[in-house]
């Protein structure tokens, strides 16, 4: 069984996490600038087995798209595109960094700290991904 990764898609960077090979621990992998993302995940492919992408679908409170849809959407075809041996599942990412932000606060990160983006962007994921984890059982 292979792993799943989480891609919280941003138009800067983007946050991924994975599962363990038996996915069941989620954990976060890294911060990726976007333009440089489909190399990262090629390259990770070919060291780690993933069976599944799970994709962050960002919508307005009302559930419509939000505006960044227009740069997921494209991303998602590619990712398509490039693994069609792979499932694509896509999880609803509204509160996600909101969530992570609050982690990093509850977990006692001081504020400089809590800046990084990049680590917000990372838990993100991780976040999504515990989402479909549990959506799963």
């Amino acid at each position: 069984m292979g792993r799943i990764m989480a891609i919280d898609y941003g138009r800067v960077r983007t946050g991924l996490a994975v599962t363990d090979p038996s996915r069941i621990i989620a954990t976060a992998l890294t911060t990726v600038e976007t333009p440089t993302l489909l190399p990262y995940i090629k390259s990770y492919c070919a060291r780690e087995e993933v069976d599944l992408f799970v994709v962050g679908d960002a919508r307005q409170m009302d559930g419509t798209p939000s505006e960044s849809m227009q740069y997921i959407e494209p991303f998602v075809a590619e990712l398509t595109k490039t693994f069609p041996d792979k499932k694509i599942a896509r999880i609803d990412e509204r509160f996600t960094s909101k969530i992570a932000l609050q982690t990093m606060i509850d977990s006692g990160l001081k504020k400089k700290d809590r800046r990084n983006k990049g680590m917000i962007d990372q838990i993100a994921a991780t976040i999504m991904l515990q989402d479909y984890m549990r959506s799963e059982k």
